[in-house]
């Protein structure tokens, strides 16, 4: 199958305005852009034909371009990364097999989840995202950030088949203070489409429950649209977004941690 990484960048962020542009330190004291470490992890993976950063801001377009990155622009009206990959797809001069959208804020994404993910859009399925059985430490840091008020990762709760039944920022299904909870499970916010499925989304309105939780993959949900969750494996590596400020000293230590420059 041919695939590319889109990587959808914008500067307003909500939570953390100017977050791709955000300097993280790896392990040899190298400080690079948020942005730069989501597009190196994206060309780790192998059985990509391109990666492009897709942004409407010239800040984040010349830092890409900068490092050597290919850009596309799009408009200001996206209102997520989803619609961003919608408007880059019709900028490419032919539909690849799959689209991958791997998001800015990921750059601890492994290489092997992305490929797990490729390897299971299969016939038949039109959209998927890994999901990544929550070990004690992403537990403790999902439910800290919610004892203190802020919105970091995001859970998936699925059915026997794997396709997903919800997603939220809440930590689901509730852990209390069980000494031994249920299985919760860390999205990763990456995503794969097919053209038609990404263009079937960017037709449709946002719908209430995407606009409470602030999750782009719940507009498939809403429209009756199979998410197929990939369950993956750490394989000893830590995974967490940048969501939040706190959050740049979490993913500076892995990065030093793995001996990442």
């Amino acid at each position: 199958m041919s695939a590319v990484v889109f990587i959808p960048a914008r500067y307003a962020s909500t939570r953390y305005p100017g977050k791709p542009l955000v300097e993280l330190a790896g392990a040899t004291g190298e400080r690079k852009p948020l942005i730069q470490r989501a597009w190196e992890a994206a060309k780790g993976v192998s059985g990509i034909d391109r990666v492009y950063v897709l942004t409407d801001d010239a800040r984040i377009a010349d830092a890409a371009k900068g490092f050597g990155a290919d850009v596309l622009m799009t408009s200001t009206g996206a209102r997520n990364g989803t619609e961003r990959c919608a408007e880059g797809l019709a900028q490419l001069d032919r539909d690849p097999d799959v689209i991958v959208n791997l998001q800015g804020d990921a750059p601890l994404t492994p290489h092997w989840f992305v490929e797990a993910l490729i390897g299971a859009m299969q016939p038949g399925v039109q959209m998927a995202t890994p999901v990544l059985k929550c070990d004690a430490q992403t537990l403790t840091n999902l439910v800290t950030d919610r004892r203190e008020g802020r919105v970091g990762g995001t859970t998936a709760v699925m059915r026997s088949d794997r396709t997903a039944l919800y997603f939220s920022k809440e930590v689901l299904p509730h852990v209390g203070g069980l000494s031994n909870p249920p299985e919760v499970w860390h999205h990763v916010g990456v995503y794969a489409y097919t053209p038609a499925a990404l263009r079937a989304y960017a037709g449709w309105p946002e719908g209430p429950l995407e606009r409470a939780e602030g999750l782009e993959q719940l507009r498939f949900v809403e429209n009756g649209t199979p998410v197929t969750c990939v369950p993956v494996e750490s394989r000893g590596r830590v995974f967490w977004e940048l969501n939040n400020p706190v959050d740049v000293a979490r993913i500076e230590e892995v990065l030093k941690r793995e001996g990442t420059p």
